[in-house]
């Protein structure tokens, strides 16, 4: 092929369809299950309204403002860019096979990736803080007492040392974790002159996406993680205690458990509490249906 404009030209329109195939034919991304997309116009979103969960009071006398206590949670954003280069010695040979393949596994990595990195904070969050200063899973979030006086230490975690499973309250607007984007990955970015200094000096066209974006943690009262045994009794405590979440002045939080997230090597200890029918030869199964079972290979 001769390296003319039209050609290059041509060339970028097939690697952008080629992309868009890898998009669209991706794995379509569980995370949205567990992280609400936040969009973004700044390059560090403040967070500081998520120290309370405000509720509904009967309006009896003047109104009483529920003033939004601050905090200093902050989800600073980062930049993200894949990039690759084409030889020229290629494009003269038609030897562009290869490449159609390579730009469809770009827009793959653009879905799946940013995927990887919502399971990893997820799997962070036992020595990660969140919006009050502590881990996201930990044992002494501070929560006021019923007086407006009293701090409480509340747990959403009870320890353990073996592999990590998590019961989420995802019905919420706000779920467990925070996608914040101030901008997708979309279309490519070429550098595809025969006058840019890559060709001239490297013999190669360049082609990337980038975006900028980041992710970090929702409201802890939503999430349970447990590195525990998974079985009935750890399965039952840990629903126990998140129904039975209070806010600030001892008001329920009415947290009701859907989800149970689990890494391929739990999801058959997973499934006998959740979808088998009978248990211990043969008693009904108390917890059978009360979540649904999300298996992540990414919490492998």
């Amino acid at each position: 092929m001769l390296v003319t404009t039209d050609n290059l030209n041509k060339l970028r329109v097939g690697y952008s369809a080629a992309m868009k195939r890898g998009l669209t034919n991706a794995a379509k991304p569980v995370s949205p299950r567990v992280a609400t997309t936040v969009p973004s116009t700044q390059k560090e979103q403040r967070y500081g309204w998520m120290g309370k969960l405000p509720k509904v009071r009967e309006w009896i006398g003047p109104r009483v403002i529920q003033n939004i206590a601050e905090s200093d949670y902050t989800i600073k954003e980062k930049k993200f860019e894949l990039t690759v280069g084409v030889d020229r010695d290629d494009i003269e040979t038609d030897n562009l096979g290869v490449y159609s393949t390579l730009f469809e596994s770009i827009g793959e990595a653009t879905v799946l990736d940013p995927e990887q990195l919502i399971w990893d904070l997820l799997k962070a969050g036992f020595s990660t803080n969140c919006y009050d200063g502590q881990y996201f899973f930990d044992t002494d979030h501070p929560v006021l007492d019923a007086d407006g006086v009293t701090m409480l230490s509340v747990a959403n975690t009870d320890g353990g040392a073996g592999t990590p499973w998590f019961l989420l309250d995802t019905s919420r607007v706000i779920k467990p974790l925070i996608k914040q984007v101030r901008r997708d990955f979309g279309d490519i970015v070429a550098r595809d002159k025969v006058t840019d200094d890559n060709v001239f000096d490297l013999n190669e066209f360049r082609y990337g996406v980038d975006a900028r974006m980041n992710f970090g943690y929702g409201f802890w009262q939503m999430a349970w993680g447990s590195k525990q045994t998974l079985d009935a009794a750890h399965y039952e405590a840990a629903r126990v205690a998140m129904q039975s979440f209070r806010g600030d002045h001892g008001r329920p939080l009415g947290i009701s458990p859907n989800l149970l997230v689990v890494p391929p090597a739990l999801e058959g200890a997973g499934r006998a509490i959740l979808q088998s029918q009978l248990v211990n030869g043969g008693e009904s199964n108390k917890w059978a249906g009360t979540a649904e079972l999300l298996v992540v290979p990414w919490l492998a």
